[in-house]
């Protein structure tokens, strides 16, 4: 599965001179966490966060003693944003994508080509696509291999995301075209395949 399967488009974005009252009124108006900041030509620049947006904004109670901090009240995101942004290719594996989410303790990418933005992965949206019921993921697939080879070839079971296709027909080439049709299902953690009449003598 590539980000491209998953990703968000087309995505909102916001400028370096977009306030950051306007940001957070998107980022709560979408359910977003981040919004890509993009400069005049579209392309890339940085990336504002829920985190970006809250540091400074509410002002401390007086009746307390505080630390001093600066203020970030009325400022551009431009002046909040993280930058330069990570961001990956539309081509890239989702399960690179889910690590570099991870190892950089990110939760949201945004997906380029080139250096223009055209779409978003949040780790929201790699949640959802884990949490598919099995009998959905099941169905997606069942209908990939019928393209492929035909209805009734294929037998199809899924348990928890691991995918277990059977092959009426023993053929090595067209199990492995269809354990990778299955993987890039939404939802699908692993499949494997066999042909029907080995499971039969066992």
């Amino acid at each position: 599965m590539r980000a491209r399967d998953l990703m968000t488009a087309p995505v909102i974005t916001v400028h370096p001179w977009t306030s950051a009252k306007e940001a957070a009124g998107l980022l709560a108006a979408h359910g977003f966490t981040a919004l890509p900041v993009v400069d005049d030509d579209d392309r890339l620049v940085g990336i504002v966060t829920e985190a970006d947006l809250i540091r400074g904004r509410i002002p401390a109670d007086p009746r307390y003693v505080h630390e001093p901090r600066e203020a970030t009240a009325g400022k551009p995101v431009g002046d909040l944003m993280t930058s330069p942004a990570t961001a990956m290719d539309g081509g890239t594996d989702l399960a690179e994508l889910c690590q570099a989410l991870v190892d950089a303790r990110i939760r949201a990418m945004p997906i380029v080509d080139g250096a223009a933005v055209i779409g978003i992965v949040t780790r929201g949206d790699i949640v959802r696509v884990l949490a598919r019921d099995d009998s959905e993921i099941a169905r997606d697939v069942k209908h990939r291999l019928e393209i492929y080879g035909g209805s009734g070839r294929w037998q199809v079971g899924v348990r928890d995301g691991f995918v277990h296709i059977t092959d009426r027909f023993d053929d090595d080439t067209d199990r492995h075209v269809a354990q990778l049709l299955a993987l890039a299902v939404p939802g699908v953690v692993a499949a494997d395949t066999a042909y029907a009449g080995e499971e039969q003598t066992r």
